[in-house]
């Protein structure tokens, strides 16, 4: 019989352990199995007697006696302990570069890969565990329900989410409801500002371990790592890791945290939340994805649910082909140059839809998705079609591909306001320094003098990456000389700098001068070691030209990769319209998922009204509730507060208000405060300590970043002073 043991102590009879060390000659092997039996019988209770392992198998590495196990496992009828093993398998044989550890059947692993294999294992048993007991959110209905309001595409996930008894008649902007989620975001930058709310609630766990996704980019670099206070970072994520056993953790500068997350993880209909502002790219794949501050992230990673307001939504039609080489930034720089940034779209859903979804990969619905903050927007997302469908299905594993449903907004949903974009009149722009919707055709900026040139952070997917690699190709090939100046390109992660090296495109980058960074933030932050210095100009692929944002004194101008290729030879800004008419598209096309591309029917579902998700939920508190509530006669007196007033003016983003280096130099409100507006309003502390509490902001205050530290940096202005906040307009 075995019985109960600690983790790490072994389970095998001596008989069983002399019978297993016959079998193989590695001890590290062993051990592995040892531990692996050990793991299966503490967290799931599964006996050694219970399964038959192939004595005709051999067994001399770990992928082998992963593969013995999953067979027993099956025959044992132990299909999630089979299934997970056999995600395990997958991770540990995989490329480092995808993730993996690269482990080759009969092959010894080294103490790094055994370590990290039998961590694997134990994390993706928990992970069993934390399932079984959470809610799922994955049953559906054919047909709305019988006397079903018609909703959007947000208010189709908001309801198939909630938490208790459904709305049998669903929901409506204004609507405020308990959520569960699907995945919770952070950077490493975000994590230690929830780290802080973590302790605070008595470090309460998790609700899920493999459904926590932790990334390195925003200030970890290989160049500064020794700094102590980078370091610290990096020691926060590794003890998260360690702690809540990750299945999802691939440490620092594997990626950006949205790139891997929506090209992998996230699927079309799930609910996620990320502590950073431009966790709206998941909308690519028809999740709703929204970025808030680290508290409320927090919450939601210990207890697997959040509440919300039902926002207003927009419906942007997207009509009409776009012309060659206009890639899904051309097409968000032309909406924020059409609408403008924080009006029709301010704190609201945007929705896309329309025959032109069908010229836009899911590298283009990225890009869009991902500058739908800059926008205004809580966040954006696309209605999920065969071309979703496509993406979702090639991802590398399967647990990645499962969990999806596809929901459509119904015809005649109510928005907030209704927009058509033609994609065939979107031309190749550049949105000047320092708004975003300063959009004009490159045309206007042509000749510009530039110091740098910058390819990368998030809003540059892969297929921006091949097509300004091309470009560059162009230029080389006519012999164009290389001005002296900087140039940079930073892939979005490790596999997507396997597809560029597959491609054969690093030497191109290189050959144009181009020098690469890790995957990661970069310049687009300005945090680490890769920023603009004061005074240059820069030309940036990034998705923000913000004040200050590449570095102190730097004025960033925001464009596509393609305009930066074709401007980096002159290092002025330069139309990639001779570029674009010898570029070979037909690498290209072949390239592109889009070019081979079968249509697919999609069963689109509707959400289901009519049970409980999961688990019974003890509570008395409405899972939906009417927002509109009359408070007459409960409302409490003000007192009334005399003071001059500080004004602001309009768009005082986040970034003004907590500038970049002080998230990794500050901790309490007071020390967040001695920096407040340093850049853009100077005298606002000196006033704040003399006594003027009232601070008078204009339109779209608070805009830009998910920085909850922005709230700290007001609060800590003066240790003597409250500020009362008013808005004009």
């Amino acid at each position: 019989m075995v019985t109960t043991v600690e983790i790490g102590k072994p389970v095998l009879s001596p008989e069983e352990g002399g019978q297993l060390a016959q079998a193989v000659s590695d001890p590290g092997v062993i051990e592995f199995e040892t531990r692996l039996q050990n793991l299966l019988s503490q967290t799931r209770k599964v006996q050694l007697g219970d399964l038959i392992l192939d004595p005709a198998k051999s067994a001399d590495s770990i992928p082998t006696t992963l593969t013995r196990y999953i067979s027993a496992l099956i025959q044992a009828d132990r299909p999630a302990e089979a299934e997970t093993l056999q995600q395990v398998h997958d991770k540990v044989v995989d490329n480092p570069n995808f993730g993996g550890l690269g482990l080759v059947e009969g092959v010894k692993a080294t103490a790094h890969q055994h370590s990290e294999a039998i961590f694997l294992v134990e994390a993706w048993l928990d992970a069993i565990t934390s399932r079984e007991r959470e809610r799922e959110y994955l049953s559906f209905l054919k047909t709305p329900a019988t006397g079903t309001k018609p909703m959007t595409l947000a208010e189709k996930i908001f309801a198939q989410h909630v938490i208790g008894e459904r709305p049998p008649h669903g929901l409506k902007a204004g609507d405020v409801v308990r959520v569960g989620v699907d995945w919770i975001l952070a950077s490493e930058l975000s994590w230690q500002g929830m780290a802080r709310t973590y302790k605070e609630l008595g470090s309460p766990g998790i609700w899920r371990n493999d459904r926590f996704w932790l990334a390195g980019d925003h200030v970890y670099h290989p160049a500064v790592a020794s700094n102590p206070k980078i370091k610290a970072f990096l020691d926060a994520a590794e003890k998260a890791k360690n702690e809540f056993k990750l299945t999802e953790y691939q440490g620092m500068n594997y990626t950006i945290m949205h790139t891997e997350f929506v090209r992998e993880r996230v699927e079309p209909g799930m609910l996620a939340i990320g502590s950073d502002s431009h966790t709206c790219s998941g909308g690519a794949v028809g999740s709703l994805s929204l970025g808030l501050g680290t508290a409320d992230v927090m919450m939601a990673l210990a207890l697997g649910e959040t509440w919300f307001r039902i926002p207003e939504s927009i419906s942007i039609e997207l009509i009409g082909e776009p012309q060659t080489g206009m890639t899904g930034k051309d097409v968000i720089l032309h909406i924020l140059g059409e609408l403008k940034r924080n009006t029709v779209a301010a704190e609201r859903i945007v929705e896309f839809r329309g025959e032109g979804l069908q010229y836009l990969s899911c590298d283009a619905r990225f890009a869009i998705c991902n500058m739908c903050t800059e926008f205004g927007a809580i966040s954006g997302i696309f209605v999920p079609d065969s071309i979703t469908y496509n993406y979702i299905t090639r991802r590398r594993r399967k647990a990645n591909r499962q969990n999806s449903l596809y929901f459509r907004p119904d015809a005649n949903a109510e928005y907030s306001g209704e927009y058509t974009i033609d994609l065939s009149k979107v031309e190749a722009s550049v949105a000047v320094y320092p708004n975003p919707d300063d959009v004009v055709p490159v045309s206007e900026k042509a000749g510009l003098k530039l110091d740098g040139v910058f390819i990368g952070a998030c809003t540059t997917t892969e297929e921006e990456l091949v097509l300004a690699a091309l470009v560059l190709k162009v230029g080389l090939e006519k012999g164009l000389p290389i001005a002296k100046g900087k140039r940079h390109y930073v892939p979005g992660s490790l596999p997507v700098l396997e597809k560029l090296k597959e491609l054969k495109l690093l030497e191109v980058y290189e050959a144009a001068g181009f020098t690469r960074g890790p995957p990661g933030c970069s310049f687009c932050v300005g945090l680490s070691a890769e920023k603009a210095s004061e005074g240059e100009a820069w030309l940036s692929s990034q998705n923000r030209n913000f004040q200050n944002r590449m570095g102190k004194g730097a004025f960033g101008h925001v464009t596509t990769a393609i305009i930066c290729a074709a401007s980096s030879f002159s290092l002025t800004i330069t139309s990639p319209a001779e570029f674009l008419k010898d570029i070979d598209m037909e690498f290209f096309r072949r390239y592109s998922p889009l070019g081979v591309m079968e249509y697919t029917p999609i069963d689109y579902v509707e959400p289901d009204l009519t049970s409980k998700p999961g688990p019974p939920i003890e509570t008395t508190t409405a899972a939906v509730t009417n927002a509109n509530v009359s408070n007459e006669g409960s409302q409490k007196q003000v007192d009334k507060i005399s003071s001059k007033v500080v004004i602001l003016g309009d768009f005082i983003d986040t970034d003004a208000l907590a500038p970049g280096p002080t998230l990794t130099t500050c901790v309490t409100d007071e020390e967040f405060g001695q920096h407040v507006l340093e850049h853009t309003h100077p005298d606002f502390r000196a006033k704040a300590k003399n006594g003027q509490q009232i601070v008078v902001a204009g339109h779209a205050f608070g805009v830009g970043s998910s920085r909850e530290c922005a709230v700290s940096a007001l609060k800590g202005t003066s240790w003597s002073c409250s500020f009362k906040l008013s808005r004009l307009g």
